[in-house]
């Protein structure tokens, strides 16, 4: 939700926060980010709270809606830009900003020629795929879970479900809790998960494999500890983020001078004055 004020900024990250499935959704501008810099892609905002980006081709349309049901992102595709949606995808309001934000990034990339660079013979291409991504990392399957098959990271606080077995298309397509695939998490992922994410049938799999990249990924991510989820706390590792002491501005100007300038300033030290090669050297002209 943005802030009541929309002159008070919201504090800064302070600790490097791990696993990221329990870090809590973050700041909330990455993807924003990550939209309004894709060339071509339009964007519209409503009620004021409201967001939403369309693809240059319009076959691709994102929904922030703040006040709805999930919150969060909402991603439909369709060959048809009048029709039904091929594929839709939902990151409820509380998922990680970072699974979001890599699977909007590979769509940006990929739309163009449909992934064709992420798929076998591309120039993106690696043998990843989710199931190999959570083997790897030593998420283990859950078996007696059907309709699902259903693997949990190993703190036990993540689950990625595929559902088995026959499911109209529309279905999933009209409510996200029917999708095919579905990534939750929280101190209990399954039953009373944090945030989920619902991916239907034919959504593309290299965009659920950049997302489970990060979502397996141990690497700690930013945040500000006063907004972490109180049912996290006790299950997460926080360590304080060390910010580089500010620059100087006199250093900064000097770091941003030509090489030229830096030979300039080094003419006018005292040690500069004594060496024969440095003084016959001429100077660049600004």
């Amino acid at each position: 939700m943005p802030s009541p004020n929309p002159y008070v900024r919201p504090p800064g990250p302070d600790a490097l926060v791990s696993p990221v499935h329990l870090a809590g959704p973050g700041p909330g501008k990455t993807v924003f980010n990550i939209l309004d810099h894709a060339p071509g892609w339009t964007k519209v905002v409503a009620f004021g709270t409201d967001t939403y980006y369309t693809s240059p081709c319009q076959r691709v349309r994102i929904a922030n809606p703040v006040e709805s049901h999930y919150g969060g992102w909402t991603i439909a595709y369709a060959e048809d830009q009048l029709g039904v949606p091929d594929w839709i995808t939902t990151f409820d309001r509380n998922t990680p900003e970072e699974i979001v934000a890599a699977f909007t990034d590979r769509l940006v990339a990929g739309l163009h020629n449909n992934f064709a660079d992420y798929l076998g013979g591309g120039k993106h291409y690696t043998t990843d795929s989710p199931a190999t991504l959570l083997t790897h990392h030593g998420w283990e399957p859950i078996h007696g879970s059907r309709p699902y098959f259903r693997s949990l990271s190993p703190d036990g606080h993540a689950a990625y479900e595929m559902r088995v077995g026959w499911l109209h298309e529309y279905d999933e397509l009209l409510s996200p809790e029917k999708s095919t695939w579905r990534i939750s998490a929280g101190p209990d992922p399954v039953y009373a998960p944090s945030w989920r994410a619902y991916f239907s049938r034919y959504t593309p799999q290299p965009l659920i494999t950049a997302a489970t990249v990060i979502l397996t990924d141990p690497t700690p991510v930013p945040r500000t500890v006063a907004l972490l989820p109180d049912r996290h706390r006790p299950l997460i590792t926080a360590e304080p983020l060390r910010i580089a002491p500010a620059v100087p501005r006199a250093a900064v100007a000097l770091a941003r001078s030509t090489v030229g300038d830096t030979a300039h300033v080094a003419d006018s030290l005292p040690s500069a004055a004594t060496s024969p090669s440095r003084a016959s050297r001429p100077r660049r002209q600004r």
